[in-house]
């Protein structure tokens, strides 16, 4: 017969000396060991560096390279993130391992190279640093990426909010693509341009919006509703966050996704509770209700997404989940 394994209080004992005295022994033979090389005498000194800010993949016959404008930190998520209480909030964040006092977003600008143009989806904070010194990297990251400003044929903005217009001219208010035709929402355009609303609580939105679309103006086109304005990209309105917030099916060679632009902020908070309301939206409510419905065909298609605000580089797939979404990250695919 088989002796019944117990967990007497004696065995207990037992394991527990045996396990300090094993550990006695490793320590005395790691005090007699030969000394190996410490971190202090590595012969590979510390870096201090980072990767380059860009990501490189195929969709159908295109290439999308993904490069950024650098994180964003709005800060305490209560003064963002409202219609739920600041506790349940901080949960929401916690059960996730996010910071709870200091929601930091990312920046993620695809540019699509369908073959016979250069396509960039919204164009970061430029010279602003209303939220700080972290972002205007565009620049930056494009030179990592081997792409020339001049080799950008169109720039398409999702809406005219400083952190996606921010980056069309630079400090001297010169166009940064000279190249680039740019398309935008006619309403967006002229609400944000509007020099009636300099004296409104959106002073620093519309400085901002003139400053960078009026230099261009000759260039400025507007697309409609469900229009492919440009072969491959197709507008679709998701009013609320702005008058004109637009999303974008990016399609090539029979593969798709979606540039969401501002649909939903956070792959946490305005997922999980789509109707939560961001500060920044422009109608709130409507923004919610634009969000559950996009977000709720988006999952239902199985459209692959890229959100410009969620963790770099921002790809992947959505998902019904109870009363709301979740997001999944899609793996990285290196081109070789």
């Amino acid at each position: 017969m088989m002796k019944r394994l117990t967990t007497d209080s004696t065995e207990t004992s037992f394991s527990r000396r045996s396990l300090l005295a094993l550990s006695g022994g490793l320590a005395a033979t790691a005090l007699a060991a030969p000394r190996l090389i410490t971190p202090a005498e590595a012969r590979a000194p510390k870096l201090g560096t980072q990767a380059p800010y860009y990501y490189r993949f195929g969709l159908g016959d295109a290439e999308v390279n993904v490069v950024s404008d650098g994180p964003l930190p709005l800060g305490d998520p209560g003064g963002s993130f409202l219609g739920v209480p600041k506790e349940e909030v901080a949960q929401m964040l916690a059960n996730n391992f996010l910071d709870t006092k200091n929601v930091v977003l990312e920046q993620n600008i695809p540019i699509v190279n369908m073959g016979d143009r250069l396509i960039m989806f919204d164009t970061g904070m430029g010279t602003s640093q209303l939220f700080g010194p972290t972002t205007g990297r565009l620049g930056g990251s494009l030179t990592e990426a081997g792409i020339k400003p001049e080799d950008i044929d169109a720039i398409v903005c999702s809406h005219a909010h400083i952190d996606h217009i921010g980056g069309i001219v630079g400090a001297d208010g010169k166009p940064l693509f000279p190249n680039a035709e740019v398309w935008l929402s006619e309403d967006d355009f002229n609400f944000w341009t509007d020099e009636g609303k300099l004296g409104s609580s959106a002073k620093a939105f519309v400085e901002h919006a003139r400053k960078n679309l009026l230099p261009v103006r000759e260039r400025i086109k507007f697309f409609k509703d469900g229009q492919e304005f440009l072969p491959g990209v197709t507008a679709i309105a998701a009013p609320g966050h702005t008058v004109g917030h637009t999303i974008f099916i990016v399609s090539s060679g029979g593969k798709s996704f979606c540039f969401m632009g501002d649909l939903t902020h956070h792959p946490v908070l305005l997922l999980e509770r789509p109707l939560m309301e961001f500060a920044y939206d422009t109608d709130p409510k409507q923004s919610a209700q634009t969000r559950v419905k996009l977000l709720g065909m988006l999952a239902d298609e199985r459209i692959p997404v890229m959100s410009y605000h969620f963790p770099w580089p921002g790809f992947g797939n959505l998902a019904r989940a109870g009363e709301g979404f979740r997001f999944y990250a899609e793996p990285m695919k290196m081109i070789r």
